[in-house]
C-alpha cells in the first residue's frame, strides 16, 4: 500500500511539473510579446546641414522641403510597415530626394567648377557588413542604386567615375544626358561663386544667398530599422559647388559619411566632407557605442558637437540604433531632417532652435 502511495505522488509530481512548464512556455511566446518584438522599426532622413537660416527661405519654399521631406520619408516607412528590409527602405527613400531639384543629389546636384555634375553615394548593410559606394559619376539617375548595386553584385566595395559607369551599363542602367541634371538655380549658385573668385573674396561666398548657402552640405541620406533588427544607412550627393579636380568627399566613404552595424547603430552624415573624413565620423558614433557604451544621443553629440569642431568642420548627422532610438544632430544653424515611428509619429524640422 505504502509502494502504491509513493507511485501515485510521484505520478502526480511530474505531470505537475510538465503542466507546469507548459503554461509558462504559453506565457512567454504570448502574440501580444511577439507582437512587440516585431513592431520595433523606424526610419530618419536628412536633406543636408549648413547655414539654414528662417529669413532666407520663402514660405512656399520652405513648404515645399518639407513637403518633399514628408513624402520620400512616408515611402520608406510603409516599406518597413509592411516588413520591407531596412536596406529597401534606404534605397526608396533616397530615391525620392535625388528625383528633387531641391536638394543637393541626383537631379538637383550642384555644379562642379568647370561647369558639370559629378555625383557620389554609399549605402551599408548592418547586417552582413557589406557596403556599396560610388563616386564620380555623371550620368546615372540614382547613384544611391548603383552603390548597392555594386555592394550586392560585384565583389567590390567602390567604383569611381567612368568605369563606374560602364559597370551600371552592363547592368541594363540608363545613362542620362548631363542635361537632365541641370537646374538654374544651382547654376546661378556656380556663377556666383565663379564671379566672387574673381574678386578674390572667396570667404564671403557661402553668405550671400539660401542656394549658396546650403549648396556646400546638401547631400541626402537615410538611416533604417527595419522589423528584423536589421539596420541599414545610405548617402547621396552632388559635392560641393565649384569643386575641382574630381574632389570627392565623405559620402562615398564607408566610416565618414555613411555607416551601419546590427551591433549599434546606423548613421548617413552630410557636412564638410574633409572634416567627416578625418573624424570618420559615422564610424566613430558607432564605435562609441560599441566600446564606452554610450548611448547612440551621447555618442552623436560627442562626435559632433565636440570633435568635429575641434578640427574646424562643421555638419550634421541622423542616426537610428539597434533599439529604434533616432538622433539627428547638427552644429550648423539648419538640417533639413524628418523622422517617423512604428507608432506613424512623424516629426519633420529645418531649422535649429526648433
Amino acid at each position: 500500500m505504502v509502494k502504491i502511495l509513493t507511485l501515485f505522488i510521484v505520478i502526480t509530481l511530474i505531470f505537475g511539473c510538465k503542466n507546469e512548464e507548459k503554461s509558462s512556455s504559453v506565457t512567454d511566446n504570448t502574440p501580444e510579446n511577439s507582437q512587440n518584438a516585431e513592431e520595433n522599426f523606424g526610419i530618419v532622413i536628412h536633406g543636408g546641414a549648413g547655414t539654414i537660416l528662417k529669413e532666407n527661405l520663402s514660405d512656399s519654399l520652405e513648404a515645399a522641403y518639407k513637403a518633399k521631406l514628408k513624402e520620400a520619408i512616408t515611402v520608406g516607412h510603409e516599406i518597413l510597415k509592411n516588413g520591407g528590409t531596412s536596406l529597401d527602405a534606404v534605397t526608396q527613400t533616397i530615391n525620392i530626394m535625388e528625383d528633387s531639384p531641391l536638394f543637393n543629389a541626383g537631379k538637383g546636384a550642384v555644379f562642379t567648377h568647370d561647369g558639370s555634375n559629378e555625383l557620389d553615394a554609399s549605402i551599408m548593410d548592418g547586417a552582413s557588413l557589406k557596403a556599396g559606394a560610388v563616386a564620380g559619376i555623371k550620368h546615372i539617375k540614382n547613384p544611391i542604386n548603383l552603390a548597392r548595386d555594386i555592394m550586392q553584385k560585384s565583389e567590390h566595395v567602390m567604383l569611381y567615375g567612368a568605369g563606374a559607369e560602364e559597370f551600371a551599363q552592363t547592368l541594363g542602367y540608363k545613362m542620362m544626358d548631363t542635361s537632365y541634371f541641370y537646374t538654374k538655380n544651382r547654376y546661378e549658385s556656380l556663377q556666383k561663386v565663379l564671379e566672387k573668385e574673381k574678386t578674390k573674396d572667396e570667404k564671403k561666398i557661402s553668405f550671400e544667398d539660401p542656394f549658396i548657402k546650403t549648396s556646400k552640405f546638401g547631400t541626402v541620406g537615410c538611416a533604417a530599422l527595419d522589423k528584423h533588427g536589421n539596420l541599414a544607412a545610405g548617402t547621396s550627393t552632388g559635392g560641393m559647388t565649384n569643386k575641382r579636380w574630381n574632389r570627392i568627399g565623405d559620402a562615398p566613404i564607408i566610416g565618414a559619411g555613411t555607416y551601419a552595424n546590427n551591433a549599434t547603430c546606423a548613421v548617413s552624415g552630410t557636412g564638410w566632407g574633409e572634416y567627416f573624413i578625418r573624424s570618420v565620423v559615422a564610424y566613430d558614433i558607432s564605435a562609441l557605442m560599441e566600446y564606452k557604451g554610450m548611448s547612440l544621443q551621447e555618442a552623436a553629440s560627442e562626435v559632433i558637437q565636440k570633435k568635429v569642431p575641434a578640427l574646424g568642420g562643421d555638419g550634421g548627422i541622423v542616426a537610428i540604433d539597434k533599439d529604434g532610438n533616432v538622433a539627428m544632430e547638427f552644429n550648423t544653424t539648419g538640417m533639413y531632417r524628418a523622422t517617423m515611428n512604428s507608432q506613424g509619429e512623424l516629426i519633420i524640422k529645418i531649422y535649429k532652435e526648433e
